[in-house]
């Protein structure tokens, strides 16, 4: 078991069926949900689960916390998406990795992403933050080149 940092493969399908959407107004909603070490969660990973899931502590519950979509954004050849921080306060909690994942009606739920923190990350009655990299061409948590 264990958790591998990856850009989901049924997400790069979708892309290109036009399942996902991006806008920042009037786009899909996307989701973070936090695991422990032993998840298995890899480019294979096809839809949210609640296998291995962080138990429901202070503000975050099962399925995670609604990411805000700060837009997309293009340049040197690079598309990319950018968004906000996502944090959960009031929480004890132990997490290993995440994945981001698309709750819109017509993708029941696809994984987009799965994020590995490199070691377990914790929060004791406290905030845990996630915090996204910057939406540069080279550091975006969404990145697309060719």
């Amino acid at each position: 078991m264990a958790i591998t940092q990856a850009i989901c493969n049924s997400f790069k399908k979708q892309l290109l069926e036009a399942d996902m959407n991006f806008k920042q107004t009037g786009g899909d909603k996307f989701k973070l949900a936090l695991y422990i070490s032993t998840a298995t969660l890899n480019s294979a990973t096809t839809a949210f689960t609640a296998t291995g899931q962080v138990g429901n502590s202070g503000q975050y519950a099962s399925g995670g916390g609604l990411l805000v979509n700060n837009g997309t954004s293009i340049s040197a050849g690079v598309a990319r998406v950018d968004f906000a921080d996502r944090s959960f306060t009031g929480v004890t909690l132990t997490a290993r990795g995440a994945m981001i994942y698309n709750t819109s009606s017509d993708t029941t739920n696809a994984s987009v992403c799965i994020l590995d923190f490199g070691s377990d990350k914790t929060a004791t009655s406290g905030t845990f933050t996630i915090q996204f990299p910057a939406p540069t061409s080279t550091a975006a948590i969404l990145r697309i080149s060719g």
